[in-house]
């Protein structure tokens, strides 16, 4: 399927036929080879996103492979941007699979593009070097911005300044909602001026105009001359849009009041109606299409089967602004951290069943996931929310929520190798734990971190964090959590080229989870792999025989899948190439069966090396045919 990500326009388009045709001298430019750069800088609510999604709708069909979209504000955190996690995202919806080395994915990333015809549109940009790393090697690169990024002319990009509508413009756009009936041309003259010329604000005003039939427009326009000053945020911008958005939120019914106090206060950018319900905002759906209707939140598609509702900036500051002095301020952003703690919580053991865990399970009364590939989806699409619910809490003093939302985060992080989210909002779980005087949890934070950092091969900070939560452990009370600190040092053992020492470590990790099935599992399936970097493998068969008779007696499925693999290593080592073929088809089948595609691809990357050992063509052919299937 080819991805089809820039939204359609939203309604009549009138003027900025200039930049309509940049951007088609910019793609005939494209089509002829190599990537074409068109960036349109201007403030927020000026038209940028809509210019791109009307050129889009007209030229969809001269980019057959696709277009794609980026909000790199999604991406940014502490003013850096997750490079390599978009560039994953982008990988993913061209069918490749982004490698697990960061660096690796932008030279994938090139050679993917190289000769597709494909659109990209980058939103939210604040600097030239992310562009330059996201350039594909051909198709036409869409770049918006509020900055003028002038630097981008050095790499062959066309910048344009996007300015406000002309009176003219904006008089003529308010007419194809309005009809020519109703005002003069006074009067619409006078309502696009204390618009600022914005689309986004006159979208605004008329919204609540067609649905008020009855409103004359000079009042409206009395009525904006009347909150000139307000907002001096969105005054200093430039943009006078805080008059605007005064008229449009005292016209809201109760329930869209409600819920413009949620984007206020929510620090994420994303709402839902579940989020919404779960705030206390009543009639959350109608509240939403109230919202929609007067062009204050636009949908978010995204993969899983939730909808999302995503405001613009301008809406979003505007709408903090109405909440600095609200009452139940505080009392709305807490129950934010708690819908997103207890729905992590029901996320968490929805994908990872029984495990260790210092919190007790939360998020009952909210809905639960129909698989783990659906809690992992939802934790997936609600990253940014979720960094930005975890730092808020932080800045709060609400230490407790802080730790135990980062343990439930452990399978999104681990699962979709989100580093930079992972670091930093565990940084805030490390400091939280300390506030809350939980040794138990300052441990397992270190631990969670310094795994960031190994998988990173950051083996210095990872050891750094790990000697720091040793010296937690004579406080600790729940052995298991050391058992994890030992695990964590194995790791790094292995990495040095130490199995010895490894598997020394291991086997202290599994001392410490005697009486826990799934820690005994996991621990065993590490120590065996040590075991074998380690020239025992007959061993290693020995401890995994008896980790596989545990996954079976209590269900352990994930662990059934992976052990497999670990045996047919072993097998290997031993020279017993038949059993290391039944083994590593084994896991290769149940990876399938659980849509566990990497640990699939391991499988028959294994296999494809065993039937050459073997010398067994047709083996090699059908794990290579299925590799491609994996990539595709």
């Amino acid at each position: 399927m080819r991805p089809r990500q820039i939204r359609p326009p939203h309604g009549p388009f009138v003027n900025r036929q200039p930049e309509l045709a940049a951007l088609t001298e910019a793609l005939g430019r494209a089509e002829s080879g190599g990537p074409a750069i068109v960036v349109f800088t201007g403030l927020g609510g000026v038209g940028k996103t809509e210019l791109i999604a009307e050129f889009t709708e007209k030229y969809r069909w001269r980019f057959p492979d696709g277009d794609l979209y980026a909000d790199l504000r999604a991406y940014r955190h502490q003013g850096g941007v997750d490079l390599p996690g978009l560039l994953a995202g982008f990988l993913r919806d061209l069918g490749a699979k982004p490698p697990t080395v960061e660096a690796e994915r932008f030279t994938m990333f090139r050679t993917v593009t190289a000769e597709r015809r494909c659109l990209f549109f980058l939103d939210n940009v604040e600097h030239a070097a992310e562009v330059r790393a996201l350039l594909p090697s051909s198709g036409l690169v869409v770049v918006a911005s509020r900055r003028r990024l002038p630097a981008l002319r050095m790499d062959g990009a066309e910048v344009r300044q996007l300015g406000p509508l002309s009176a003219s413009a904006g008089a003529e756009l308010v007419r194809t909602w309005l009809g020519s009936e109703r005002g003069t041309d006074e009067e619409l003259a006078a309502l696009v001026e204390l618009c600022g010329g914005l689309p986004l604000a006159l979208n605004a005003v008329g919204g609540q105009l067609l649905d008020r039939e009855s409103l004359p427009i000079a009042r409206v326009v009395a009525e904006l001359h009347d909150r000139e000053g307000r907002l001096a945020m969105l005054d200093d911008e430039g943009s006078d849009l805080g008059p605007t958005y005064d008229l449009v939120y005292e016209r809201l019914s109760e329930h869209g009041r409600a819920l413009y106090h949620l984007i206020g206060v929510h620090p994420g950018p994303f709402v839902s109606a579940e989020l919404a319900h779960a705030a206390g905002v009543e009639r959350p759906a109608k509240a939403l299409d109230e919202l929609r209707a007067v062009h204050l939140v636009d949908e978010v598609l995204d993969a899983d089967s939730e909808t999302r509702f995503r405001a613009h900036d301008v809406v979003r500051l505007h709408a903090f602004g109405r909440t600095r002095e609200l009452p139940e301020r505080a009392e709305l952003l807490a129950r934010v951290v708690a819908y997103y703690r207890g729905r992590a919580s029901v996320a968490d053991r929805a994908l990872m069943g029984p495990r260790l865990r210092l919190q007790d399970p939360s998020g009952e009364e909210l809905p639960g996931f129909a698989s783990g590939e659906a809690a992992l989806e939802w934790l997936y699409a609600e990253r940014a929310n979720l960094r930005a619910v975890v730092e808020e809490a932080a800045r709060q003093g609400w230490h407790g929520e802080v730790w135990r939302l980062c343990e439930s985060l452990w399978p999104l992080y681990h699962g979709r190798k989100l580093y930079l989210d992972w670091i930093a909002t565990h940084e805030c779980g490390v400091e939280s734990a300390q506030w809350d005087n939980q040794p138990d949890a300052v441990v397992r934070m270190r631990n969670q971190l310094a795994r960031a950092h190994y998988e990173r091969r950051e083996f210095a900070s990872a050891a750094e964090q790990l000697a720091l939560a040793a010296e937690q452990l004579p406080l600790v009370v729940n052995r298991q959590v050391a058992g994890v600190l030992h695990e964590t040092e194995g790791l790094l053992r292995l990495a040095d080229g130490r199995p010895d020492l490894a598997v020394e470590r291991f086997t202290l990790a599994l001392a410490e989870n005697r009486g826990d099935p799934h820690g005994e599992i996991v621990q065993s399936y590490n120590l065996a792999q040590a075991l074998i970097g380690d020239g025992r493998p007959e061993e290693a068969l020995t401890v995994l025989a008896s980790a596989t008779e545990v996954a079976e007696a209590t269900g352990d499925h994930d662990m059934l899948t992976k052990l497999p693999l670990v045996r047919a290593r072993a097998h290997r080592a031993l020279g017993q190439l038949d059993l290391a073929i039944v083994h590593a088809g084994e896991c290769a089948d149940r990876a399938r069966a659980r849509k566990q595609y990497p640990k699939e691809a391991q499988a028959h990357t294994l296999l494809v090396a065993l039937a050459e050992e073997r010398d067994d063509p047709e083996l090699a052919e059908r794990s290579r045919a299925r590799l491609r299937e994996i990539q595709a």
